[in-house]
């Protein structure tokens, strides 16, 4: 192109000499012009023609494992979580815990007054006491007929009504005791020893945070991919970068008629103790795993409802194709068909060139642009 506008313009100047020039001049100037345009050093044609070539990156397209997946939202909960708050209205005498302490199962953690039912349960025993003995006595005479069947009896009622009173009382006394119900992790205390409580009033609470369960929603039309044991991956924007595993665990048995979407609950490992109930998470869930034909999506050339690429041929000439592409993934898009395996296509410059235009490509073609 370049040889012919230079051809040209040295065509058109003779012409418009020859218009002044007698024709043995003007045959003259034409022969030099004709020797000049013949030993036109070819390195400089080159020159010129790669001074138009535009500069572009391309991809070589290759098949690869191109994970489906499905995005969505979650809130971490604990594994369990209880607010812990006292049974009946009384003074709190000791208070055996800090805040956010880690506690076993069954550790005693608030004591409130128990004066009154420590006393009536010592009463009671004494009383038991007393009444075993009689019992015991009553019954060594029912064998020599001393004593009447009704008075052994009569006895043996008292007895067991004792021993029922005690039961009630020791009941009475284990809810003065504020104890863990599970291991776990406390929050904030609440209460100090003095304070008067009620039921419902909040002690702290305590959350086993062993194990975090992250419940969140998607939509109905993925119900036929998801199923209890599929992997998940879950990150929080309090860690950047990190990564926690788990696996999904359950599957709501029924969908939103207002959202259309179906609740799901995934379990993540938690011994770290890094997570905590209420983070939001963002949770990523593998649909499938395809082999198939991938391009980064800055190859695309979107053009009204249909996508085209830009493919580089061995004279680093470009052709515009249209494909058809599938799944997405963040930077990837699945081609379906309308190119192959090894072919070369633009990923920076598309917006430089057209179809036939002429490229020089700045990196060595690899699977990555």
């Amino acid at each position: 192109m370049a040889t012919c506008q230079r051809g040209c313009s040295i065509t058109g100047f003779i012409m418009a000499m020859g218009k002044k020039l007698s024709p043995l001049l003007f045959g003259v100037v034409l022969m030099i012009g004709l020797l000049a345009f013949l030993n036109w050093p070819e390195d400089n044609v080159a020159q010129a023609v790669a001074q138009r070539a535009t500069p572009v990156k391309v991809f070589t397209v290759e098949h690869r494992l191109f994970p489906v997946t499905i995005d969505a939202l979650g809130t971490a909960n604990a594994n369990e979580s209880v607010t812990l708050t006292a049974q009946v209205t009384d003074t709190v005498t000791q208070v055996k815990f800090d805040d956010g302490d880690t506690v076993e199962q069954g550790q005693l953690l608030v004591q409130l007054n128990d004066t009154e039912e420590v006393a009536r349960v010592a009463q009671l025993q004494v009383s038991l006491d007393e009444a075993k003995r009689q019992l015991t006595r009553i019954k060594n005479l029912a064998k020599t007929s001393a004593a009447s069947q009704q008075l052994l009896d009569e006895q043996q009622a008292l007895v067991k009504s004792l021993e029922a009173q005690i039961a009630v009382a020791n009941a009475q006394l284990a809810d003065l005791q504020i104890r863990a119900p599970f291991s776990g992790k406390l929050g904030i205390r609440q209460v100090s020893v003095g304070s008067l409580v009620r039921p419902a009033d909040e002690i702290t609470t305590l959350d086993d945070i062993s194990i975090i369960k992250v419940d969140f929603n998607v939509a109905e039309n993925h119900l036929a991919s998801m199923a209890v044991g599929q992997k998940v991956t879950a990150t929080s924007v309090a860690y950047p970068g990190r990564e926690f595993m788990g696996e999904i665990t359950a599957i709501d048995s029924r969908i939103d008629p207002v959202t259309r979407s179906i609740l799901a609950r995934a379990m993540i490992n938690n011994a770290s103790a890094d997570l905590r109930p209420g983070m939001l998470m963002s949770v990523t869930i593998e649909k499938q795993v395809l082999d198939t034909l991938v391009v980064p999506e800055e190859a695309l050339v979107p053009n009204g409802d249909k996508q085209f690429v830009y493919v580089v041929g061995e004279d680093n000439l470009v052709a515009e194709r249209e494909i058809l592409i599938g799944e997405r993934r963040p930077g990837w898009v699945q081609v379906v068909s309308g190119l192959a395996s090894g072919e070369h296509i633009i990923t920076e410059g598309t917006l430089r060139v057209r179809d036939g235009s002429l490229v020089k490509v700045l990196n060595q073609p690899t699977q990555e642009s």
